[in-house]
């Protein structure tokens, strides 16, 4: 672990210095989720939510050779800006690094430099899971391995509302991952506050929330937790509203041959189109609200 090409902002160096709480943000939603300069400003406003309630944030990328746990002001907007930028997961991160390139971390990248770098807790806005179709495309999301190997707890809106969720809280439970829901009973569904399934546990505290990280870690239990925080009401978008505008996104790229890891910048920017720019408001409210959570999570932590 110590021989990984890690580069610490400042900030985050101070902060892990200090024993102080840090919160890891991915940067697939700076490279691949929004335009210019949207992206640039979400980032912003989401590392301020980290900062606003207690925490610093560590947004990560590789850059140069190098992974960058938290980046300066002008790494940011250098990022934002790029162009053929890797999107990277487990199976591409070193070669990312060998070559020289510039990548954006998933959730499954995310979580490996996080613990790297000693930071315990990750927002995100969704995870990835099970594809719908995967009986016959094996398309199943390398977030879901991660989390169950890599002690990291990880808040999320639940699983991207595109994919088949039973099968995805299926393989979970297969893995040992635990699904905590945040304050209900329900699992939600990433732009909706219910899935219509029950979430295996449910934990009303940040703290609490702290406390199971830590009793994992001392009976020796791989792999981190899944935190499952609903977005704010006012911000969602019913389960009733959004199945048939995913259906006919599922559609489209049916008919257009998406496949791969095509398939989920494809499918969100048609539901984009489709709700009027709906999805991406709420998914801005979501990660702002995943912030949040996370940094309540990593003060407790921190707190010891």
């Amino acid at each position: 672990m110590t021989n990984a090409p890690l580069v610490f902002s400042t900030e985050v160096a101070r902060a892990l210095a200090g024993g102080q709480a840090v919160v890891a943000l991915e940067s697939t939603i700076i490279t691949h989720g929004m335009p210019w300069p949207q992206n640039l400003e979400t980032a912003r406003m989401v590392e301020d939510e980290v900062r606003t309630a207690g925490a610093v944030p560590a947004t990560i990328a590789v850059m140069d050779g190098a992974i960058h746990i938290g980046l300066e002001a002008a790494q940011l907007e250098a990022l934002a800006q790029a162009s053929d930028v890797m999107k990277l997961s487990r199976a591409d991160l070193a070669a990312c690094l060998a070559l020289g390139r510039t990548g954006a971390t998933t959730v499954a990248a995310t979580m490996i430099c996080a613990h790297l770098a000693g930071i315990a807790v990750f927002a995100t806005g969704g995870i990835g899971g099970v594809h719908r179709g995967a009986s016959d495309s094996f398309d199943i999301s390398a977030d879901l391995q991660e989390l169950a190997q890599t002690p990291v707890t990880v808040v999320a809106a639940g699983a991207k509302a595109i994919l088949d969720l039973p099968k995805t809280l299926e393989v979970l439970e297969t893995l040992g991952v635990p699904v905590i829901a945040y304050g209900q009973n329900a699992l939600p569904a990433f732009w909706s506050r219910d899935s219509g399934l029950p979430a295996p546990l449910r934990m009303d505290d940040p703290a609490a929330i702290a406390r199971a990280h830590r009793m994992r870690a001392a009976l020796g239990l791989k792999g981190g937790q899944l935190v499952t925080n609903p977005i704010p009401e006012g911000d969602e978008i019913e389960r009733a509203t959004l199945l048939p505008v995913i259906e006919q996104a599922l559609e489209d790229a049916r008919a257009a041959g998406i496949a791969a890891k095509a398939v989920t910048p494809f499918l969100l920017e048609r539901i984009f189109t489709l709700t009027e720019g709906r999805s991406l408001t709420a998914n801005i409210a979501l990660v702002r609200n995943n912030a949040r959570l996370g940094a309540a999570i990593a003060r407790a932590l921190a707190a010891g």
